[in-house]
C-alpha cells in the first residue's frame, strides 16, 4: 500500500518568543524540521506533505527538500484543519502518516509500528508522562481499549490525573481518515479543529484504535520554548554518543561531546571532552581527537590525530597526520600522509606532500607544496595583493628557514633551499639557495637614545 506522509509545520511558536519559525530552530545544528524529514524519508514514502503558515515562506527557503509537496495552511484552525489542506493531496489508497515539525527526535521504529497498526484502524503512539500537564490524556474503555483523548483544558480533575497522553503522531487509511476529518467539530475551549476528536469519533463507530508505546517520552517531546529545545538537544546528544560508543568510539566523556552534523567513524576513535563536529565529518580507524577541538565538513583518515584546541574546517587529512595543538585548518586543505601541522599554523587552499612539515606559527594559504618539505617557523605565503590570490607551489624535499617571506605568485623547486629571514619574489631553481634579505652591517660607536643625554 501507498504510503504519504504529512507532517504539520504551520505553527507561530508564540512561546519561542522569537523571529525565528518555530521549525527553523536547531537540534544538533539542523533545524527541527529537517529532522523529521529525515526519519520520514527513511521510511520510503511515496508523497512528503509539509503543511506550513507562519514563516513558510522562510521555511521553503532554508530546506533543501525537492521531494515535498509544500501545502499552504492560510487560516489556521487547529490541528485537524492542517491535515484536512493536506488531504487533498494524499491518494485515497493511501496509509497516511501524521508528523509534527516540532517533534524532532521520533524513532523509525515507533513510525513502522504505528503505520503497521493502522492495518487494523488507526494507531497512535502515546507515552507515559510523570508530568502529563497541558498535554491530551488518552482515555481507555473498560476492555482496555483507547476510547478517546482528552486535551488537558477539557478534561476533568479526574482525567487529569492520568498519565498516558497522546503524542499526536498519527497513521490510518485514507479511507478511514477523510470521513472521520469530516466529522470534526469545533465545541471545545479553543474552538479549533483537533485533530485528536477522530479518535473519539472512530472508537464510537467501532473503529479499531492501537496505542504504540513510545521508546521513551524524549522521543516524542515537542518543542514549544526554549527549555523544552534544550532539553531536546541534551537528550540528542546523549543518544547520538551513545550510538558512536556502541560503534567502537572511545568519548572521555558522552556529556561533553556536542555533534551538529552527522559522524561517521571507524574502529578504535578517541574524543576527547568539549569536542563540536560540525555538518558531515567522516573519521578512519584508530583517529583520536584532543579536547577543545572543532571538525566541521572533514575526512580524516586513519591514525590522524588531532591535538588539542585545533579547528579543522572543509579539509582532507591523509593517514597518520598530526595536526596542532592550536592549529587551524582551514577549506581547501588536503594533507597527504604523514603531514605534519602544528601549533599556532594555519592552512588554507592548500595541498601538502607526504612527510611534510609546518611546526610552528606559519601561514600556508593557496600553496601547493611537495613531499618531505620542511616550512621553518613565521614563514608566511604572501597569497593576496589586495587584488587577486595568487599560488605558491613547492616542489618535493625544499626547506624554508625560519621567518621567511614568500611573495606569490611564486615557484621554488624541488631541493631548493631559502636562507633563514629572506623574502623570497622570484623563482628559485632545484637545488638552489635562495637569500633574500638585506647584508648585516654593524655600527661602531653608536649610542643609545637613553643614552645621548
Amino acid at each position: 500500500m501507498r504510503l504519504e506522509v504529512i507532517v504539520l509545520a504551520a505553527g507561530e511558536g508564540t512561546r519561542m518568543q522569537s523571529s525565528i519559525p518555530k521549525v527553523l530552530h536547531v537540534v544538533g545544528g539542523r533545524p527541527l524540521l529537517e529532522h523529521v524529514l529525515n526519519v520520514a524519508s527513511d521510511l520510503s514514502p511515496d508523497t512528503l506533505n509539509v503543511v506550513i503558515g507562519h514563516g513558510g515562506a522562510e521555511v521553503k527557503a532554508r530546506i533543501e527538500a525537492p521531494d515535498v509537496a509544500w501545502v499552504d495552511q492560510a487560516e489556521r484552525k487547529g490541528t485537524g484543519h492542517a491535515v484536512i489542506q493536506a488531504m487533498d493531496n494524499v491518494d485515497p489508497s493511501a496509509t497516511v502518516l501524521v508528523l509534527y515539525g516540532d517533534v524532532p527526535l521520533i524513532e523509525k521504529t515507533t513510525l513502522e509500528q504505528c503505520i503497521a497498526a493502522a492495518s487494523d484502524g488507526i494507531g497512535i503512539v502515546t507515552v507515559e508522562m510523570s508530568d502529563p500537564k497541558g498535554l491530551g490524556r488518552i482515555l481507555r474503555g473498560a476492555d482496555g481499549r483507547i476510547s478517546a483523548i482528552i486535551e488537558e483544558q477539557d478534561a476533568t480533575e479526574q482525567q487529569r490525573t492520568i498519565k498516558e497522553v497522546n503524542t499526536g503522531i498519527l497513521a490510518a487509511s485514507s479511507a478511514t481518515l477523510a470521513p472521520l476529518l469530516a466529522s470534526i467539530e469545533t465545541h471545545n475551549s479553543q474552538g479549533e479543529y483537533y485533530l485528536t476528536d477522530v479518535i473519539s469519533l472512530a472508537a464510537s463507530s467501532g473503529t479499531q484504535v492501537t496505542g504504540v508505546n513510545a521508546i521513551c517520552p524524549e522521543e516524542v517531546q515537542g518543542i514549544n520554548d526554549h527549555i523544552q529545545l534544550a532539553a531536546v538537544e541534551r537528550h540528542f546528544q546523549r543518544r547520538e554518543a551513545e550510538r558512536l560508543m556502541v560503534s567502537g568510539v572511545t568519548l572521555a566523556d558522552p556529556a561533553r561531546l556536542d555533534l551538529r552534523g552527522t559522524l561517521t567513524a571507524g574502529r578504535d576513535c578517541f574524543i576527547d571532552i568539549n569536542v563540536v563536529i560540525e555538518g558531515t565529518v567522516a573519521i578512519g580507524d584508530n583517529v583520536s581527537i584532543g579536547p577543545g577541538c572543532v571538525v566541521t565538513d572533514s575526512e580524516l583518515a586513519d591514525g590522524v590525530v588531532v591535538e588539542a584546541h585545533s579547528v579543522v574546517e572543509g579539509a582532507i587529512v591523509g593517514s597518520r597526520c598530526r595536526l596542532g595543538p592550536f592549529a587551524r585548518v582551514r577549506p581547501g586543505t588536503e594533507l597527504a600522509e604523514g603531514a605534519r601541522i602544528g601549533n599556532f599554523v594555519e592552512t588554507k587552499k592548500a595541498i601538502i606532500g607526504a612527510g611534510t612539515k609546518a611546526n610552528h606559527l606559519a601561514y600556508l594559504g593557496d600553496s601547493t607544496i611537495g613531499a618531505e618539505c620542511n616550512i621553518g617557523a613565521g614563514t608566511v605565503t604572501c597569497n593576496y595583493d589586495g587584488v587577486d590570490k595568487n599560488e605558491t607551489h613547492i616542489g618535493d624535499g625544499v626547506f624554508v628557514g625560519t621567518n621567511s617571506t614568500l611573495v606569490a605568485p611564486l615557484t621554488i623547486d624541488e631541493g631548493a633551499y631559502v636562507a633563514a629571514g629572506s623574502t623570497i619574489t622570484s623563482k628559485v631553481d632545484s637545488e638552489d639557495l635562495a637569500v633574500g634579505r638585506a647584508r648585516q652591517r654593524n655600527i661602531q660607536g653608536w649610542v643609545p637614545p637613553t643614552k645621548r643625554k
